[in-house]
């Protein structure tokens, strides 16, 4: 029963975010009490389930775009022919960590306007680093007798990233790109100051109206996407690491 909680646990917290975008009324009666002068417990300034997946879309967007870039650097400073760039990767990596995401939406707007563009901006840059250390971790320490033995069976360079050194560091990378998805989900909130549609509409509305329910519920709609997408890439670590244990075998 002990190993099976934290399973029920994740499925029930699934469970409570479905049924609050799809039957938000079902809650008023818990968020009343945050309220004062009769305002609504309930966000009613739009659809939280279309913010959800609005929310949710800006940050694949950006991490996805992160993981192809950030991925694409660390194959390319892991080959002879372009290890002389690891420091130069390196340094465009942090640049998104050197910046506060406010300060790039701050400076993204004025070239591409308000909205969404900005956000996939900041969060692009600042889902890079964790990508790209854990992918450069990944490939830089295979085991040797693995690499090896590809060598002697005749396979070409780019036959072992494919077939041997991404299979053998996914676990690794699919660490960084959680990490990277699960900031970014965070870290979209602040979007909604320039006009993107993320669930920080849901807080900033909160913080103008002082209703602390909307600001609750923002917060935990954010906190409960954010336990699902660990666990969700969790799960991926775990059956990619049994899968490079059958390739080390």
């Amino acid at each position: 029963m002990t190993r099976w909680l934290p399973l029920l646990l994740r499925l029930g917290l699934l469970a409570l975010l479905l049924a609050f975008l799809f039957r938000p009324a079902w809650f008023s009666g818990l968020l009343q009490p945050l309220v004062q002068d009769g305002a609504p417990a309930i966000y009613n300034q739009g659809d939280l389930l279309t913010l959800t997946l609005l929310h949710l879309r800006t940050v694949a967007i950006a991490t996805l775009g992160a993981t192809v870039v950030a991925i694409a650097l660390a194959v390319l400073v892991t080959r002879p022919i372009g290890a002389e760039f690891l420091p130069l990767s390196r340094s465009l990596v942090n640049i998104g960590q050197t910046f506060p995401p406010v300060a790039v939406l701050a400076l993204a707007v004025p070239a591409v306007g308000f909205g969404e563009k900005p956000t996939l901006i900041a969060l692009f840059l600042y889902g890079l680093l964790p990508i790209f250390e854990n992918a450069l971790t990944g490939l830089t320490t295979l085991p040797p007798s693995v690499m090896e033995a590809a060598r002697g069976a005749g396979m070409t360079g780019f036959q072992r990233l494919v077939r041997i050194e991404i299979p053998l560091a996914s676990p690794v990378m699919l660490a960084g790109i959680r990490l990277s998805a699960v900031i970014g989900l965070a870290t979209a909130t602040i979007g909604s100051t320039v006009a993107a549609k993320t669930l920080g509409e849901i807080i900033i509305a909160g913080l103008q109206s002082n209703n602390l329910a909307f600001v609750l519920q923002g917060g935990l709609l954010v906190a409960a996407l954010a336990v699902l997408t660990y666990d969700g890439f969790s799960a991926l670590e775990g059956a990619a690491a049994r899968r490079m244990g059958r390739i080390e075998a």
